[in-house]
């Protein structure tokens, strides 16, 4: 087990180091590893060395057994060939077993997101004469503004928001930065909040804090706390549906590819390092002209 464990936290702290991971894609990573390790002990194997390409496919097949979904097995099936990869480059082991091993094609679901007259209904419903209304209104428009991912949102500093070109400064995977526009509503937005809500809010703490999101005490806002946020102006709109953070970064992208914004543009504002994945929205824009012209054309 020694050897196991001083393998993975050198392949973990590569990661975390020159590859720059986050936090939760390390976590990911380690308990992937930390139960492939506790297969391998269960089948009297001391060091990864002394896994083949017949060891993988049992591997796999147990997983499969154990019901994993598809895009599961192939999480773990991409983070074990790194581990070797990586072991591999440290001459820890002659090969790598999992590098035949095809991962499993994952169901390709289409990116959920609102409607116009969804998003609109969210808007309407925050009180923004109230300092946590005016922290939620500035928190919706932004998000859909600019298509962030929640962690980006949480991480934004209120010195990283530039009225002068109305756009922020976004830390994004991997550490990469990028400045993001935003419109009129989401410079308003923010305007009203940091210049009244935030400070009634600040005031809540004996702490003081740069960042732009704080809660109902005066400390940062969580993830967690975000997706409450979003739930809870849901609720308040009397919709029906399913909201999370995500669910506003597939809007965004999805409006802006269908009002007419080139794909490279797109990709470049997500953060997304290929383009294949800004790709996927590209099926809900298809979808969707599909729909107006059966709806539209005489011969349809």
């Amino acid at each position: 087990m020694q050897t196991y464990d001083k393998h993975k936290e050198q392949f973990l702290k590569y990661l975390r180091v020159e590859k720059l991971y986050s936090a939760h894609t390390l976590q990911s990573y380690q308990r992937d590893i930390e139960q492939f390790v506790h297969h391998l002990e269960q089948q009297q194997f001391t060091h990864f060395a002394a896994v083949s390409h017949a060891d993988v496919r049992r591997y796999l097949s147990y997983l499969y057994r154990q019901r994993y979904a598809r895009k599961t097995v192939a999480r773990k099936v991409s983070a074990l060939r790194s581990l070797y990869h990586y072991l591999m480059k440290e001459a820890y082991v002659e090969e790598n077993p999992f590098v035949l091993s095809q991962i499993p094609k994952a169901e390709r679901k289409l990116p959920q997101f609102l409607y116009e007259k969804e998003l609109n209904q969210l808007f309407l419903v925050s009180d923004q004469t109230s300092n946590l209304g005016q922290r939620n209104q500035a928190l919706l428009e932004l998000m859909y503004a600019t298509g962030i991912r929640v962690s980006e949102c949480t991480s934004i500093r209120l010195q990283d928001v530039d009225f002068s070109v109305d756009a922020v400064l976004v830390r994004g995977k991997g550490k990469k930065e990028r400045f993001v526009p935003f419109g009129s509503f989401a410079h308003a937005a923010l305007r009203l909040y940091i210049e009244e809500g935030r400070v009634q809010l600040l005031k809540k703490s004996s702490q003081t804090t740069d960042a732009l999101f704080l809660n109902h005490r005066g400390g940062a806002l969580s993830e967690r706390s975000v997706r409450e946020v979003l739930n809870k102006l849901v609720k308040d709109a009397s919709l029906h549906i399913h909201i999370s953070p995500h669910t506003l970064r597939h809007t965004f992208a999805t409006h802006m590819l269908n009002e007419g914004a080139d794909l490279r543009s797109v990709q470049e504002l997500l953060g997304h390092e290929n383009l294949s994945t800004t790709q996927m929205y590209t099926h809900v824009t298809k979808d969707r002209l599909r729909h107006v012209y059966m709806n539209t054309h005489p011969r349809a």
